[in-house]
Order: structure tokens, then sequence, then C-alpha cells
């Protein structure tokens, strides 16, 4: 079936998948370095200040999570964590929150970092740049259809959905709260670099993804306002803007000091304001202001 045709149909997008072990082997790892994997959107926040941190704990970083793909999410940032030992050093990241049972059964800690606005994209030829939060999950549950419904031109809506972590709380559980209650007819993808091109090839697409991720120069795509609210800290703050989730570092219960150094530094270091104003992210920690 062509992607342009008007009827969407559930469909997977396969991705390749490296085995987490794969990224502890500690005769691949010098022994004085550092491994976090885990979900892209988390990446960001450690990729983003890596050189700062290395220097701080005089560790060569080594990070894993790029565009969501290649098997590295959540669940793969929450068992290195739980591999890490006196010999490789190792914690996750997540872009979902983790219950308390959860932590508990897995014997895991979790450092929450900030909270991050979830984007709803539209390609550019779509004339809307507003909905209202009714509408949005209107349309996401197939109760609307067509454009032509909110404002928009007569055209049928391809919803395209990457619901990920279905047993977490949070996330696009914030747009609906199960798998169940999105439209039969959608496409579903794997990983946040498939949403966007999807994105980017269906003009009557629409879409989520977080804030963090950064849109080519030359992107085809929008985030739109929502209730004609803009998706900012300072909205998700005020509890204006309603779609959003956490974004955390995990480790295991007996955490080496660089690994928690590393940690602590982004959760409470002045360097990390720069990252959450680019990305419009909520800093969930006191930040270090000296």
């Amino acid at each position: 079936m062509s992607l342009k045709s008007p009827l969407v149909y559930p469909v997977l997008v396969s991705i390749l998948l490296i085995p987490i072990s794969s990224l502890a082997e500690h005769k691949d790892v010098p022994p004085d370095s550092i491994t976090g994997a885990g979900a892209h959107f988390a990446w960001v926040i450690f990729d983003s200040l890596k050189q700062e941190l290395q220097q701080s704990t005089g560790k060569k970083l080594h990070l894993y999570g790029k565009n969501s793909n290649l098997g590295v999410g959540c669940n793969s940032g929450i068992k290195l964590a739980q591999q890490s030992s006196y010999k490789h050093e190792t914690f996750g990241f997540t872009c979902c929150p983790i219950s308390q049972q959860e932590a508990i059964d897995k014997k895991i800690v979790t450092y929450p970092l900030a909270e991050e606005p979830i984007l709803i994209l539209l390609n550019k030829k779509n004339p809307l740049e507003n909905l209202s939060s009714k509408q949005v999950r209107s349309i996401f549950s197939g109760d609307i259809s067509n454009w032509k419904q909110v404002g928009g031109w007569d055209k049928p809506i391809a919803v395209v959905t990457r619901l990920h972590c279905k047993k977490r709380p949070g996330h696009w559980k914030t747009i609906l709260p199960s798998v169940d209650a999105f439209a039969k007819k959608r496409l579903n993808v794997s990983s946040a670099s498939e949403m966007v091109k999807l994105l980017s090839s269906l003009e009557t697409a629409i879409g989520h993804i977080g804030s963090t991720w950064e849109f080519a120069e030359n992107s085809k795509l929008k985030s739109i306002k929502i209730n004609n609210i803009e998706a900012t800290a300072d909205n998700l703050k005020n509890k204006s803007y309603p779609f959003h989730r956490k974004l955390s570092a995990i480790t295991n219960l007996n955490p080496s000091t660089d690994v928690l150094k590393t940690i602590h530094q982004v959760q409470y270091g002045k360097s990390f304001e720069a990252v959450a104003r680019k990305f419009n992210l909520l800093p969930l920690n006191t930040l270090n202001t000296e």
C-alpha cells in the first residue's frame, strides 16, 4: 500500500537492533571510561555536556542513543545501568518515568533531570498553526479523520505514532492514556528518526516527538501551538502546555563515585541551564548558581 493512501493501517517500521550486551563488553571499553546508553532525548543532554563531564571525572564518556534507534532506548538504558561494576562503570537514561515498583523490582535508582515538552508535529505544507488539546486527542483517537473538521484543508489525516514503553506512565500517555485509545488506522514507527522521515514525506500527517530533537535546517516539519500555547519550559512550569514527559538518568543500587559525579553535574550544574534553554526543558532540580 502506498503511504500516500488515505487509508492508513498499522505498520511497524523495522530497525537494526544491536544487543545492549555489546555496549558493556569489558574488553571493548577502556577501564578509564564510563558508558551511558538509553533514549535519544536524554542522550542529547549528556552529549551536549560531554566534554565538561569528561574533564570533571577524568574519564572518557561513551554515549549511545543518538536518533533513538539501533536498539538503544529506555529499556536498554536500564539494562546497561544494571550491569555496572567496578571494572566497567555504566549508567542509563530514559525518556519515560520509572515507577517506584519498577525501580524496586529491577534494583535501580532514578535521577530526574528535566521535564520535556512533547511537540505535536505537522508537515510545513499543512496551513494549520494551532490546535486545541481536545482536537489533538480527537485526531489521535480517530474521532476526527479529516483536516477540514478542524478548519484545515479537505484531506484525510494520517496519524503517525511511536507508542513505546507501553507499561510506563507519562510520555505519549499525556495525549491518550493507552494504546487502545489511539486510532486503529494509524502508522506506527519504532524510532524518532522514522517519525521525522514519515511526517516529512506525508503532507497530511500528524505526529509527536520530544523537544530535544534537533531538526535539520531544511526540515519539512513544524511544531504547532496547543490551545494557542507554545511548547516551552515556562508553559510546562505553569502547567498550560499539556503534553510532556520526564527525562531521567538510571543507575544500579551501587553506582560508582564517578558515575554519580557525572549525573549530579548534569542535575545541578550551571552548564545545564544553557542546554535547558536551547531545548525548552524544565529542570527538575535546583541548579548550582555558583
